[in-house]
């Protein structure tokens, strides 16, 4: 059984290795791939900051609600790209979704307070946290 295996293994790497002789290998620079929304939060005693990269979307085309402690992040993606030689097209690629993040923290926001900057592909978010009012002392009479 063992000679089986082996002759398995090399009759793939055979296959392999004459596949890039008869197979014309395309090169795609860069592919178009769906966008990936990717976040990071910091925190301090005051606010949350939260980061999200959203590179090739329009400022329009990014919406944030919030809703207490819940935070979301939409945003259309449109992502097209045709590479031309002459006037024969050699390659045409195209992608349009929708990316979206929600996510909890721990304290609620004071959402009249928040602020939002998009630039070079980031969105910021600055997240005032809602100030609680704190337990009253009843002095019992």
């Amino acid at each position: 059984m063992a000679n089986i295996a082996r002759f398995n293994v090399l009759d793939n790497t055979l296959d392999e290795l004459m596949r890039g002789f008869f197979v014309r290998p395309m090169n795609f620079e860069t592919a178009a791939a769906p966008v990936q929304l990717r976040i990071d939060v910091s925190e301090t005693e005051t606010a949350y900051t939260v980061h999200a990269e959203i590179p090739g979307v329009k400022k329009d085309d990014i919406h944030v609600a919030i809703d207490g402690n819940q935070v979301e992040i939409s945003a259309e993606v449109k992502n097209e790209k045709e590479v031309k030689e002459g006037e024969k097209v050699l390659r045409s690629e195209r992608y349009y979704g929708k990316v979206y993040r929600a996510f909890a923290l721990g304290q609620d926001i004071d959402d009249a307070a928040t602020e939002a900057r998009y630039a070079d592909g980031v969105l910021e978010l600055k997240l005032p946290k809602k100030v609680s009012a704190k337990a009253k002392r009843i002095s019992i009479q």
